[in-house]
């Protein structure tokens, strides 16, 4: 068992370039039950040359060409065609709260939280054919998370994916509430991807893959509020991590939100600094990360700003020394 404290390293540099709301060339569609914004960008994975992004509280995946400000929209399956869920419906507790993704082989695979029951389920979208979609029961995969107490100290809450060689690895994000005295913490784990995949394409079914090398992180804080994971990109061999200082009770309720830090893994180091926004932290919380491919000093994040009628924005960040 390893665990890391992360720190802040003069010589790391993220600052926002652009900031653009998320709004859907098409607009909003009663028919299928999409809003005319992205609502609560929570992962943000390169498909081809547009940016999927994958939201907690809204069946819908956003195809942005970053280049065209274009924003599409795939609807993915929703039992009575209800595909939004907050408070106001009263139907939060129904969502997947899909907070994690990856593609592989032609699949966008976005994963819930399993902060709950009914987060414990993973969607398969075959881009290669067509946009076809699966929800798989995936409560085995995530026992065995749930199960390893040095990987999930109290809550599940599972924020990101990110292919590592012959492995996924999963972020666990530490805002869970404590529980019989233990407090919550952020950590990394493995899971033999090609298990992951045959699980997957046995509907749940099969024997779930057992976590390997995880690695808890002190992620330390910002301005007084501790910092966690929110999602994760590869950079060659190296993995770009985004933590959010958000200040909330638990892994199901949010909380307002003090900063971001942008950061890199490392085999026995964590090393981060502060996304600024002109000279002030960027004081919204980012949920997901992807590197430009053309641009490796240069990544694209992805808003949650926790509220339905807020559009989601993609924000560009410019990187120096990592």
């Amino acid at each position: 068992m390893r665990e890391i404290a992360a720190t802040f390293d003069p010589s790391l540099s993220a600052r926002v370039l652009e900031r653009r709301p998320l709004r859907y060339t098409a607009g909003a569609d009663p028919a299928v039950d999409r809003p005319a914004h992205v609502r609560a960008g929570s992962s943000l994975v390169w498909v081809g040359s547009r940016l999927a992004v994958v939201q907690d509280d809204a069946l819908f995946l956003a195809l942005v060409a970053p280049r065209h400000d274009l924003v599409g929209a795939v609807a993915l399956p929703a039992p009575g065609g209800v595909r939004q869920f907050d408070d106001a419906r009263g139907n939060q507790r129904e969502k997947l709260d899909l907070e994690a993704a990856f593609v592989h082989a032609g699949r966008l695979i976005a994963l819930g939280s399993g902060a709950t029951a009914e987060r414990c389920r993973v969607v398969v979208v075959d881009l290669e054919r067509g946009g076809r979609t699966r929800v798989v029961d995936a409560r085995a995969l995530y026992d065995r998370l749930r199960a390893d107490a040095w990987f999930c100290a109290t809550e599940l809450n599972v924020e990101g994916a990110v292919i590592v060689g012959e492995a996924l690895r999963v972020f666990q994000r530490g805002n869970g509430a404590a529980l019989g005295g233990r407090a919550a913490s952020d950590a990394t784990a493995d899971l033999p991807l090609a298990e992951v995949l045959a699980f997957l394409d046995a509907g749940g079914a099969g024997p779930a893959p057992a976590p390997r090398d995880v690695v808890r992180y002190r992620l330390g804080a910002l301005a007084g509020v501790s910092l966690g994971f929110t999602d994760a990109a590869a950079q060659g061999e190296r993995v770009l991590y985004v933590a959010a200082a958000e200040d909330s009770p638990n892994a199901v309720e949010d909380g307002p939100v003090a900063g971001m830090v942008l950061g890199a893994l490392d085999e026995d180091r964590a090393r981060h600094a502060v996304v600024l926004d002109g000279e002030r932290p960027l004081a919204v919380k980012a949920e997901g990360i992807a590197i430009d491919p053309d641009r490796p000093d240069r990544a694209f994040l992805v808003t949650d700003p926790d509220d339905p009628s807020a559009p989601s924005e993609l924000v560009v960040v410019e990187l120096q020394g990592f």
